[in-house]
Order: C-alpha cells, then structure tokens, then sequence
C-alpha cells in the first residue's frame, strides 16, 4: 500500500509538548498575577524572591526599576473605600542618612547637650539622661521632658523605623509598693517615654517596644556617683540596620 501523499495545505506544526509548555507558563503567570493582586508587597522580601528566581536562570527582568511596583491595589480600594487617602510608599534611609536627620533635628532644636546621638549595632541610638525626663526613683515624666520629647516626636513619625525605648538605672536596689526593683522602675520608664509618643502625639503604637535593662546594662562602674549618673539613662534606638537583614531571613 502506498504512503498517503501530504497535500501542499498541510504544513508541518509545532511539537505537541510546546501546547502543554506554553500552558503551563500561562498557568504560572496566572499564579503570580494573583498573587501580586491579593497581597501587599514587601518589596525586600520581592527583591529576595526575584533574586532566588535569578540565580537559576528561570526569570530575567527589563529595564524597569523595583522601586517603580505599584501598591497593592486592594489596599488602596479599602483605603478609599473607608475615605482614607491611600499612604504614600514608605521612603528609603540609609543609616548615615537617618543618623544626619537625628543630628539635625538636635541641633535645631538646641538638645545636643541633652541627648547623646551614636552608632549601634542595630541602627541609630540616642541616649538621655534620667534627671532631664524624671524625678529620682519616679516613672512620671517632668513637665520639662515635653521639650525634648516633642522634637523626637515629629522626627520618628517621617522614619519607617521600629523604636526601642529602653530603660536603665543604677545598681542602687530600689523596692517600694510601685516599683520592687529595678527591673520595673526601668520598664516603667521606657513605657512612659513611649505613652507620651503615642498619646501626645499619635504616633503609631506598632512602631515602638519598651525594653527595662535594670541595672544589667551599665556604661561606667557603678563606682562613683558620676558613673551611677551615666548609667540612670533612657535610650532610644531607632533600628535602621537591621530592617534589611531581618526581612531576608524571614524569607530564607
């Protein structure tokens, strides 16, 4: 029996397997549509994920920058919806650059006596001296701590930042009905600082932790009463450094 001659009309197609590749990749697309569509996105976490994607040579991105993806759309539907306006995307800091916002904020507002600003390990840390906020063995703050704390205020609230409040004292024991020892005297005193952020001026509760040291987390001896001074302290860290590091290992 002869072969079927192919007619001129019938030319040859692509593979069968590309029908199902190409659907596949649709599917996939699909996928990550809706993701992009029902969550919010972190744009460290995405960079991480996009970057895992890279090193195995499955996506390749153009010449558009990260910084340039949209907010989440169902976000700002209920942002309008409740009459909010939509937020703007949080700005980026570098650590020297919110180091420099502090310094200046300081200086005009005449604190730089008053408040010691420097580097640590988790971001920016500004340290106060308890007398200038509280009386002696007290979790109240003075009716002048309102000077200092006001500027800080206006400052953390233009920071994407976590704030750390925390509280140190001497090793002096103290135990009274209010305060049994130095742990709480010093847990009191980095709420208050923080109530006074929140109350006073609204600023959002999720952006701050109080933290009491007691007496566990010297700077000097407590040898002299110049030292002891030293150590009675309230610290602020604004945690610019590890905001990077912390969401990439969340995705690791």
């Amino acid at each position: 029996m002869m072969p079927r001659r192919r007619s001129k009309s019938e030319q040859p197609g692509a593979p069968l397997w590309m029908v199902t590749f190409s659907d596949l990749m649709t599917l996939i697309l699909v996928f990550f549509v809706l993701l992009f569509s029902m969550s919010a996105i972190d744009i460290v976490k995405f960079q991480a994920f996009i970057a895992s994607f890279q090193g195995i040579g499955v996506l390749e991105w153009g010449d558009k920058p990260l910084d340039e993806v949209q907010p989440d759309p169902i976000t700002s539907i209920q942002e309008v919806a409740s009459g909010q306006e939509p937020r703007p995307p949080a700005p980026d800091y570098t650590l020297m650059e919110v180091y420099q916002m502090v310094e200046q904020t300081l200086a005009e507002a005449g604190l730089e006596d008053q408040v010691t600003l420097r580097y640590e390990e988790a971001g920016v840390a500004l340290d106060i001296q308890d007398r200038v906020l509280f009386d002696s063995a007290k979790a109240d703050l003075k009716p002048e701590a309102k000077g200092i704390l006001d500027p800080l205020a206006e400052l953390f609230q233009r920071l994407p930042f976590q704030i750390h409040v925390e509280g140190h004292t001497d090793s002096r024991p103290i135990s009274n009905i209010q305060f049994p020892s130095n742990w709480e005297l010093s847990g009191a005193r980095a709420s208050r600082v923080i109530r006074f952020f929140t109350e006073e001026h609204q600023l959002d509760p999720h952006k701050f932790a109080a933290v009491g040291y007691g007496e566990f987390r010297p700077v000097a001896p407590n040898d002299t009463e110049a030292n002891m001074q030293l150590n009675r302290r309230v610290v602020m860290v604004i945690r610019a450094k590890d905001v990077f590091t912390e969401e990439v290992l969340a995705v690791e």
